[in-house]
C-alpha cells in the first residue's frame, strides 16, 4: 500500500496500474473502465486522465498506463464496491490529502524569505540524511538475508526470499507460478536433470510402498530437491540469484 499517490506536475495523482494492483483487478479492465469514463465526460477528460506508459519488469516491454488526479480517481472508484474496496478508497483519500498537503508546503516555500528558505532546507536535508541512513541499514539487512541463505535451513529461508520476489513482481497468482517455474527451470538446466520426471518417479515409488494418494499429491519439486544434496546447493544458489536480480535488497529501501 506504499506510494498510492505520487506528485506529478505539481499535483497529486495515481495510476491505473496502481489502482488495478490495490483493488485486485485486471489492469485491462481498469483501462477499459477509464476509457468508458473518458467517453462520458467527452472533451473534459483531459482534466481527469492522461495516457502514459510503463516498462514491465519481466519482459521489458512498454505497456499503456493512465495517470489520474483526485477527481479522476473518484469517478473511477465509484464503481468499486464492497467492504475491502471501501477500505482501499479511504486509504487513497488519505494518500491524496497527504500528498496535496506536501505539495502545498513545497509551493509555500517559494514565498519564504531567503533566510527562512535556508533554514527550512537545512531541516529538510537533515531529515533526508536520517531517511538515507535508515534505508541503508534496511538494505544491509536485506543483503545479509540473501547471503545468509544456506543449505541448513534452506527451505524456509528460500521460500521467504521467493515470496519477496513475488511481491516485487506484483504478488499475483501468475507471479507466484511464473517465479517458481522459472527457478525450477534454471535448476533443471544447471543440474542436467528433470525435476518433473523425478517428482513423477517419486510418487510412483510411494504408491508402490502403499502411501495414500493425498500424501503423494502433496509432494512438490522442493521435496524432490531435498532428496539430493547437489540439487539443494543448486536450488539455493538459483534462489539467491533471483533475489538479487529482482532487487529484493532494493525493495527494502522503498518500504
Amino acid at each position: 500500500m506504499n506510494s498510492l499517490v505520487i506528485m506529478k506536475d505539481q499535483q497529486a495523482v495515481t495510476t491505473s496500474l496502481n489502482v488495478a494492483e490495490t483493488f485486485e483487478r485486471n489492469h485491462r479492465d481498469v483501462l477499459a473502465a477509464i476509457d468508458d469514463l473518458k467517453e462520458g465526460v467527452a472533451e473534459n477528460y483531459a482534466d481527469l486522465f492522461w495516457d502514459d506508459s510503463y516498462i514491465h519488469p519481466q519482459n521489458k516491454q512498454s505497456y499503456r498506463m493512465i495517470f489520474m488526479n483526485r477527481d479522476g480517481f473518484t469517478l473511477l472508484a465509484m464503481g468499486f464496491t464492497g467492504k475491502k474496496a471501501l477500505e482501499f478508497k479511504l486509504k487513497y483519500i488519505k494518500a491524496f490529502n497527504d500528498m496535496e498537503t506536501y505539495i502545498k508546503k513545497q509551493l509555500d516555500m517559494s514565498n519564504l524569505s531567503p533566510e527562512l528558505q535556508l533554514m527550512a532546507n537545512l531541516v529538510n536535508n537533515m531529515a533526508k540524511q536520517e531517511l538515507a541512513q535508515k534505508q541503508l541499514n534496511e538494505k544491509v539487512d536485506s543483503i545479509s538475508e540473501i547471503v545468509a541463505l544456506n543449505t541448513t535451513d534452506w527451505r524456509k529461508e528460500a521460500n521467504a526470499l521467493i515470496n519477496k520476489v513475488v511481491r516485487i513482481m506484483g504478488n499475483t497468482p501468475d507471479a507466484h507460478k511464473d517465479t517458481r517455474s522459472a527457478i525450477f527451470t534454471e535448476v533443471d538446466r544447471r543440474a542436467g536433470a528433470s525435476l518433473e520426471t523425478r517428482l513423477t518417479n517419486k510418487r510412483r515409488r510411494m504408491a508402490d510402498e502403499g502411501a495414500s494418494k493425498s500424501k503423494r499429491d502433496n509432494l512438490t519439486k522442493v521435496d524432490v530437491i531435498s532428496d539430493d544434496k547437489k540439487l539443494v546447493e543448486i536450488y539455493v544458489a538459483v534462489v539467491k540469484e533471483f533475489a538479487i536480480k529482482y532487487g529484493v535488497y532494493k525493495s527494502a529501501m522503498e518500504v
